[in-house]
């Protein structure tokens, strides 16, 4: 799983670096995957019962999944679609406006 999340990273990250401003909002929607992905990974992937304490085992711990990151990663992906959304629009118009998606020709606005 660690491959994946580099992989994720690195080709959000190159994404990023690109001229086109549509690049760019794939490469932020990459490091929103990777950074879920390494969120769910940090929290222990387990097929354990679901969090729902019925009996607790000889140590006094029971064997459930932790469900906190799987909030933060649920909020993350609605946050994350409403940036990228927001973007999309945001891109779209400066577009309109500018006449170009490439980021060097954007200096100015002034056409």
């Amino acid at each position: 799983m660690a491959f994946v999340i580099g992989g994720l990273y690195a080709a959000g990250l190159y994404m990023m670096l690109r001229r086109s401003i549509v690049k760019l909002i794939i490469g932020l929607a990459l490091f929103g995957h990777a950074a879920n992905l390494l969120i769910f990974t940090v929290g222990g992937l387990s097929r354990a019962q679901p969090p729902i304490l019925l009996y607790l085992s000889a140590d006094g711990h029971a064997p459930v999944a932790d469900p906190l990151p799987q909030a933060l990663i649920l909020t993350a992906i609605v946050i994350g679609f409403g940036v990228q959304s927001f973007a999309l629009v945001l891109i779209h118009r400066v577009v309109q406006t500018v006449g170009t998606d490439d980021l060097d020709r954007m200096k100015s606005t002034d056409t």
